[in-house]
């Protein structure tokens, strides 16, 4: 990011993620599904979830394994509202995501030292190291080994998942990690893996074990 971005970042009336921000604060307060629940009815005014979106992705009892973020929101939306849940990369689910994330801005991210999540982490880590697609390449072939170097043009990161979700210059719109991570996988020639599935959440979480201790930034401005 260059001084630019990252002033346009920093800036609320000039980040474009401030508008997802927003319609998710709203969204914490409307009540939905059959019985006409909402979020704050359950856990009260959004500014008690700091420090939620740190931990995340993190152990779902229900389920027996991980759940991303946005997978969480949307099983309270099915267990506690009894609505539907949201459409992966819906402007709905991005928007409750951010305002979480937001809650987060400036916080140590601090995934839960849940020891059933070690083998989970285990899985993301060898996913992160294996070789993927026609190219051939895993993860840490561009984001370790060739980090601050440049392809076609562009900086390559350090894949720090500190920044999600994110609005994208590229994309013109909110993404989530998980729509990045299937952008990567498409560069590689690879068939990406189905939104919400165990492999990404589980690369997710290997990701936030691996930038433990970094701070959370708003959500983010990327090229």
């Amino acid at each position: 990011m260059g001084p630019a971005l990252q002033a346009m970042q920093e800036d609320d009336t000039q980040n474009p993620a401030m508008l997802w921000v927003r319609e998710g604060e709203a969204q914490w307060t409307l009540r939905s599904g059959h019985v006409a629940k909402s979020c704050a009815d359950c856990h009260g005014e959004i500014g008690n979830m700091r420090g939620v979106a740190a931990r995340y992705p993190a152990m779902s009892d229900p389920l027996g394994r991980p759940l991303a973020l946005g997978g969480r929101i949307n099983q309270c939306r099915q267990s506690q509202q009894q609505a539907p849940p949201f459409a992966a990369e819906s402007r709905e689910l991005l928007a409750l995501e951010s305002a979480l994330v937001h809650q987060s801005h400036g916080m140590a991210m601090s995934p839960a030292p849940d020891p059933r999540l070690a083998p989970f982490v285990e899985r993301g880590q060898a996913r992160y190291f294996q070789r993927l697609g026609q190219l051939n390449l895993s993860c840490a072939h561009c984001h370790d080994r060739h980090a601050g170097a440049r392809l076609g043009g562009s900086l390559i990161p350090q894949a720090h998942p500190i920044g999600y979700s994110a609005y994208r210059l590229e994309w013109q719109t909110m993404g989530s990690l998980q729509r990045r991570l299937r952008n990567c996988m498409n560069g590689v020639r690879a068939q990406p893996f189905a939104f919400g599935s165990q492999e990404l959440v589980e690369l997710e979480l290997y990701l936030a074990w691996r930038a433990k201790g970094m701070l959370l930034e708003k959500p983010s401005v990327r090229p």
